[in-house]
């Protein structure tokens, strides 16, 4: 490794004579190889799990009730080794050793949410369980943006469903803390501007939408499927017009069609839908998922892609066994389908050719 980077700046030199690279190119270029080393995704994966695993250890610890201990040298134990974990992280991220850094933010949330657990076992503390799990997440968000670690704010929000799943099971019904509490700890990793952070923010958000449709009474999945519909448009208008930067605008129109889907295929498969009414929302679900194809093409996107064409099939499937009984009623259906998907095939492609021949022109 030392040899190759030797290597890259001798022709980096050459290459700066030859006028092949810029002089703010040559210096940029420079500072990168000459910089610290790129820790090992393997290592990052290892310290990851390691934090993980201490952090069950203390939380079983204190499961085992401590009998042979002070209630004060417990105390002192999970405050000395949150400090030190604290700490830690603090000289870890000084000399860019993010990975082992970011193991050790971890390592003291675990122990954070393992004090809680203490706590409210040494004082015998009823109250509302939920709530501990919200004061843990409460303690992994300020972790995550004092010390800047995307793991703990992931952590945050993982606790932060976790509290509102255990709410709504409380209380039979949906949980609307969640939206303000979800709010926060997105807003955390916007500001982070940490990819994988927003997608698994999104998909929490995607989820609680959904079971809108189960917990409401009524079973609104109407409401639902507008929802996810609405979002799927506005995703792809904010794309077409350069609201919104394009990647983030095909995860936006990806989680609205996956939640339009879900509460189309419940209102289909989970109600008592039959004759027109179920052929008005097949229709449209075919014609969500064939345009989420169609643009998940047009954009390169195989993951909109992939998930499209499962969906497409699970539909098919569907339909199929709901009206088995009728096999003209299940062709016919089958052929609408498919000279519909036919149609739209040709209709990309011409406009594929259109698209062509402009950019020729210009």
């Amino acid at each position: 490794m030392w040899f190759s980077r030797k290597q890259l700046e001798r022709d980096l030199a050459r290459w700066h004579q030859s006028g092949w690279v810029t002089a703010d190119g040559h210096r940029a270029i420079l500072a990168e190889i000459q910089g610290p080393p790129r820790q090992s995704r393997f290592a990052a994966v290892l310290a990851t799990i390691a934090a993980v695993l201490l952090g069950f250890a203390a939380m079983t610890f204190v499961a085992a009730n401590w009998e042979s201990m002070s209630r004060l040298a417990r105390l002192g134990l999970l405050l000395a080794g949150l400090w030190i974990s604290y700490g830690a992280a603090g000289v870890l991220l000084e000399r860019q050793l993010h990975a082992f850094a970011h193991a050790a933010v971890l390592t003291g949330v675990g122990l954070f949410g393992a004090g809680i657990m203490l706590v409210a076992q040494m004082y015998h503390l009823d109250g509302n369980p939920p709530d501990a799990v919200l004061l843990w997440a409460a303690g992994s968000l300020a972790a995550g943006l004092a010390l800047r670690s995307n793991p703990a704010l992931a952590l945050a929000l993982i606790l932060v469903v976790v509290w509102s799943g255990w709410q709504s099971a409380r209380i039979e019904s949906v949980h609307f803390g969640f939206i303000p509490a979800w709010l926060v700890v997105t807003a955390a990793l916007w500001r982070q501007n940490w990819a994988p952070g927003l997608h698994l923010a999104a998909l929490a958000l995607a989820v609680w939408v959904v079971m809108l449709g189960y917990l409401i009474a009524g079973s609104p999945h109407a409401l639902v499927a507008a929802i996810g519909i609405v979002v799927a448009v506005a995703a792809m208008a904010a794309g077409h017009f350069e609201i919104i930067p394009g990647r983030r605008a095909l995860a936006a129109f990806g989680y609205g069609a996956a939640v339009a889907y879900a509460g189309l295929f419940a209102l289909q498969f989970f109600e008592d839908r039959s004759g027109w009414a179920l052929t008005g929302l097949a229709i449209l679900t075919l014609a969500l998922l064939l345009g989420a194809l169609s643009w998940g093409a047009r954009t390169g996107h195989r993951g909109i892609l992939w998930i499209a064409y499962a969906a497409f099939s699970v539909e098919i499937l569907g339909l199929y066994g709901k009206t088995l009984g009728s096999l003209i009623g299940t062709s016919l259906f089958f052929l609408v389908a498919g000279v519909l998907a036919m149609a739209l095939a040709i209709l990309a492609w011409w406009l594929n050719g259109r698209a062509g021949e402009r950019a020729g022109r210009i």
